[in-house]
């Protein structure tokens, strides 16, 4: 049947999905490590296929998705908001919770304004797309996440992407562009592959020098790093230096949904022009809710923040010592990389049955020869917790012959990010 469809002319369109065979070939081999059903979880430790494993791949950065404060707080809501706002905000989808966590996410960032998105995917691919306009150049970094670019691509701006973190490539481009043209820079503060931290002190001089806008995405660095938590610019004291700045709540804020902070005017633009704001709907009021708990308790306990960035450290040293490739990792995230796709695939899978739960990541989203498995660290894994962790990449890793008994990598680290 499958054949006669794709012969078929009314089938054309769809000839490429029959062609799309990659997923059943890895199914068949036992490795497949997407799409895994999670069955219960109490954040740090999850049940798939019946089993309890140590989650090491989450982005629940302060481990607040199973606190008891943001589960009290989601449901209570409920009762005096019902389960969702059925519209946008731009109509009939604006409540009151809103407009407390706008002001309130505003006076954390130290920014005159904030919109809400409904995703965090939304608001970089929203914001980004009609800030730049058909006289403007957007210079974009091409380890940028995909909704920055699917932003830039939705623009009627010209787009020029810079290589990852090369700021004398930067230059060179913005020296050659026209110096009558609107220009922004767009960013990832913190890359969500590598686990890095953006050149920040040197994108802040460019953008002065050559009279361009700065923007930050966030996702993974609000709630994670910086001072108070306040993100990647914070690390450097340069959040005034800034134009915008767009984050999640999908990691630390243990919810859904996303947001962007800056000047006043400018954010009122993107609130009335931006299409994924104005014709999605609204973050359900549990949602925000939990958000609004979330950023209280991120104020209020300063331990997470201290906790994370302890067990980042450690979790990176020990990792190394163990020799393994971290790349260039400054934060929670913390890539191993394994080389070819099946070899990765299946070092996914031993961890796996070693009881810990990680990320399996191939090319395109890497490098070829460079699959890697990403993992990432919340403040509420115990040192038991990795420990565990730590032994389990130590035997998967001996056994697949990456490192040796002393330490020692057994692979080629050409290649650093």
């Amino acid at each position: 049947m499958a054949d006669i469809r794709v012969d078929n002319s009314k089938y054309r369109i769809f000839r490429k999905t029959f062609e799309f065979t990659i997923a059943e070939e890895v199914k068949e081999r036992g490795l497949f490590p997407y799409f895994k059903p999670l069955q219960a979880t109490d954040g740090t430790v999850v049940n798939i296929e019946g089993r309890d494993v140590i989650m090491a791949g989450s982005n629940n950065y302060l481990g607040l998705t199973n606190d008891p404060r943001t589960i009290e707080a989601a449901q209570k809501v409920i009762t005096t908001y019902g389960t969702g706002c059925t519209g946008s905000r731009y109509l009939n989808g604006t409540l009151d919770l809103h407009l407390e966590l706008e002001e309130k996410l505003a006076a954390f960032m130290r920014k005159e304004a904030c919109v809400l998105f409904s995703t965090g995917y939304q608001t970089n691919e929203g914001s980004v797309q009609v800030i730049a306009d058909r006289n403007d150049i957007i210079f974009s970094d091409k380890d940028n996440h995909a909704c920055i670019v699917v932003g830039t691509q939705l623009s009627n701006a010209k787009t020029i992407r810079y290589r990852h973190s090369d700021m004398d490539h930067l230059r060179l481009l913005l020296e050659k562009a026209d110096p009558d043209a609107g220009k922004i820079i767009v960013s990832d503060g913190v890359f969500s592959m590598s686990g890095s931290l953006a050149r920040i002190p040197e994108l802040v001089a460019l953008a002065r020098e050559f009279n361009a806008a700065l923007y930050l995405d966030d996702a993974h660095a609000i709630g994670v790093i910086g001072e108070g938590g306040r993100g990647s610019a914070s690390v450097f004291g340069l959040m005034d230096e800034v134009d915008l700045i767009s984050g999640t709540f999908s990691k630390s804020f243990a919810s859904l949904g996303g947001f962007i902070v800056g000047d006043k005017q400018v954010i009122e633009y993107i609130r009335h022009k931006a299409p994924a704001h104005i014709f999605s709907a609204s973050m359900p009021p549990a949602n925000v809710a939990t958000v609004l708990k979330s950023l209280e308790i991120l104020q209020q306990e300063q331990w997470r923040l201290d906790r994370l960035e302890q067990i980042s450290n450690y979790m990176r040293t020990e990792l190394r010592n163990l020799g393994f490739n971290v790349w260039s990792s400054q934060t929670p995230i913390i890539p191993v990389v394994i080389g070819e796709m099946y070899s990765c695939f299946q070092f996914w899978k031993d961890l796996f049955e070693e009881g810990v739960y990680v990320n399996a990541v191939v090319p395109p989203a890497v490098p070829q020869g460079q699959a890697l498995v990403r993992t990432s660290y919340m403040a509420t894994h115990t040192d038991e917790h990795l420990d565990q962790i730590l032994e389990a990449f130590r035997r998967v890793g001996i056994k697949h012959g990456i490192i040796d008994e002393n330490g020692q990598s057994m692979v080629n680290h050409d290649h650093q990010q």
